[in-house]
């Protein structure tokens, strides 16, 4: 099969593969061609997000016109610091030393920077080339030197309140920082292949492998236990946590699966009839809000942190939604806040 992938500018490339190919090494391809790294993959209106399904699951025939675009600026902050990734791949460094800011010593390796995350006091960067900067407080990850040679070839690093995990070409997974935040995976390590998706909530990360089994590993309080759950997290695009313990998955039937602490959006009962054909998932510390293919928002978790939008009725017409400190876009730039 043959695809057509275009930047905005109009430059663009062909690329041959096998309708069985992944979504992601599209993606890799076009990145090389294109001389481009991070790229954001949108085909009919929709981007691609899923990079392990197949070209053929998402849509994708003979002769496909696909855009590429590169993801808006980057900005990540811990408790005291800011790191702003530029264009050109540059970072801007500002805030409390203590905490990633002014003084850091790794500012000439700040290039070609396509992806940034953040704990409470340590940042981590990935280069063009997949292998990644870490600076900031040592003990929460900003010392990545026990495990520098094996951050290469990353695609995505999520971060816990007190540590980093980050997936490699191939969905091993490599995690630094406080070992009782999810920096030691030791004694799930074996377990860490073949992962699609990883995402964290303040104590504890939660990855989900190709075949919908879960690995959680982290502070005992935050992890959950979701071995009951397989069926229901096979074909999963995309996964949100609340800070506090809740977590939300987007099926690619656009249908999601929530498990966790019941409180803090871990249990999305009262509102499930509601989540379908939902495009986006973001959360607070205590709740979440879904965007729905007809531009309303479906929220749940905490009433008195997000998670009631009831009585709002300016949430229609939404293009997206965003956590603070950005609100949601309506049509014509609007702005709707709850």
């Amino acid at each position: 099969m043959r695809v057509d992938v275009f930047l905005p500018s109009g430059a663009g490339c062909s690329v041959a593969l096998s309708p069985e190919s992944s979504v992601g090494e599209l993606k890799a391809e076009a990145q090389r061609r294109l001389s481009r790294r991070c790229l954001r993959l949108v085909f009919g209106g929709q981007p691609l997000e899923d990079l392990s399904s197949t070209l053929s699951e998402a849509g994708l025939q003979e002769g496909a016109a696909i855009c590429a675009v590169v993801p808006p600026v980057q900005i990540a902050a811990t408790r005291g610091a800011f790191a702003l990734c530029v264009a050109g791949g540059g970072v801007v460094i500002w805030g409390s030393s203590v905490d990633g800011g002014y003084g850091s010593t790794v500012q000439d390796q700040l290039t070609r920077v396509v992806q940034i995350q953040a704990n409470e006091h340590a940042f981590a960067a990935i280069r063009h080339d997949g292998t990644v900067v870490t600076w900031g407080d040592e003990q929460f990850g900003g010392d990545s030197s026990q495990v520098q040679e094996q951050l290469n070839r990353v695609q995505q690093i999520q971060a816990s309140s007190g540590a980093f995990a980050a997936i490699r070409d191939g969905g091993s997974v490599v995690t630094w920082g406080y070992a009782t935040l999810g920096g030691g995976s030791s004694r799930v390590q074996e377990q860490l292949t073949r992962v699609t998706h990883i995402q964290a909530n303040a104590g504890a990360f939660a990855a989900i492998r190709d075949d919908g089994s879960d690995v959680s590993w982290g502070d005992p309080d935050y992890v959950c236990d979701i071995s009951q759950m397989q069926e229901q997290l096979q074909q999963v695009k995309q996964i949100r946590a609340s800070r506090e313990g809740g977590f939300a998955a987007i099926r690619r039937d656009g249908t999601v699966v929530t498990w966790g602490d019941r409180d803090y959006g871990g249990d999305s009962s009262r509102v499930q009839a509601q989540l379908a054909r939902v495009q986006q998932i973001q959360a607070t510390l205590h709740a979440f809000a879904a965007l729905l293919e007809d531009g309303k928002v479906v929220t749940w978790g905490d009433r008195l942190q997000g998670g009631d939008s009831s009585e709002d009725h300016q949430l229609t017409q939404i293009q997206e939604i965003l956590t603070p400190p950005t609100v949601p876009l309506r049509p014509f730039g609007s702005m709707a806040a709850w």
